[in-house]
């Protein structure tokens, strides 16, 4: 594998390119990328050490290809179908874009891929943030999620982490037998977390009457982006996945702002 033959050497990102397209024909847990250190699993998790201009690579090129390739297939099915995109230009969703849509979305799509035993608890809170949106309700309960996955960094008496038996029983790695048969399943898992990741996005369009064979086509992007970013959760951890899903929706959200501020008539 490539991040073997490299060792603790970062990868250039042809060579993580090469490593992505590698995994999307067998997808598996090993090996991480290099430049994670060997310490604490559950802290890299959220804290992969990936460089922004790396993240930056990867966004470019979900960009590059969906706006040359993914997108006008996308935007010919929502032409023959009468979808419409729900998107009004003239209130701009920063805030749910950049922060909310990808803390939510990996928490609910990807976490699960590493972390099974609290994916039981975690996936079904997050699901109920998903489908209700942001509010002071979902953002609490947002927060309480968090707040679990931080506790075994937080200190008590004495400097002491905090401890809840729960927690660490949660924390305890899979039983060997469960894991074996989830290694044997992953690659079913992990297409069928991009596929959902893509479905849920139908709802950014009016669907009218388009017909059902036309939908798949319209979400391409995200199901493109799920895949990607699923390979960088399992490689690199959830953070690196929330942090290049920021980016990504941040980009075309950026070029729609800059054109409405600049020549308002393209887009009216």
């Amino acid at each position: 594998m490539v991040a073997e033959a490299q060792g603790t050497r970062a990868l250039r990102f042809r060579d993580e390119f090469r490593e992505f397209w590698r995994f999307l024909k067998r997808p598996g847990f090993a090996p991480r990328l290099p430049g994670r250190a060997a310490s604490d699993g559950w802290w890299e998790d959220w804290f992969p050490g990936l460089s922004f201009w790396r993240l930056l690579q990867w966004a470019a090129f979900l960009w590059v290809v969906n706006l040359f390739v993914l997108g006008p297939i996308a935007a010919t099915a929502a032409s023959l179908g009468g979808a419409g995109h729900r998107l009004d230009i003239h209130r701009i969703p920063w805030l749910q874009a950049l922060i909310w849509a990808p803390i939510v979305e990996e928490l609910v799509f990807r976490y699960g891929l590493r972390h099974i035993a609290q994916a039981l608890w975690l996936v079904p809170a997050a699901v109920v943030a998903l489908v209700l949106g942001p509010r002071w309700g979902t953002i609490l309960l947002l927060a309480a999620i968090l707040l679990l996955c931080w506790l075994p960094y937080l200190k008590g008496r004495n400097n002491a982490p905090v401890r809840l038996n729960w927690l660490a029983r949660a924390r305890r790695p899979m039983a060997w037998g469960l894991r074996l048969r989830y290694r044997r399943c992953f690659p079913w898992v992990f297409y069928a977390s991009s596929v959902l990741f893509a479905g849920v996005h139908l709802n950014n369009f009016s669907l009218h009457l388009t017909p059902y064979w036309l939908m798949p086509l319209l979400v391409l992007p995200q199901w493109l982006t799920g895949l990607v970013l699923g390979w960088l959760r399992v490689r690199r951890g959830i953070g690196a996945s929330m942090l290049l899903h920021g980016l990504f929706n941040g980009g075309p959200l950026l070029v729609v702002w800059i054109a409405l501020h600049t020549v308002p008539q393209m887009l009216t």
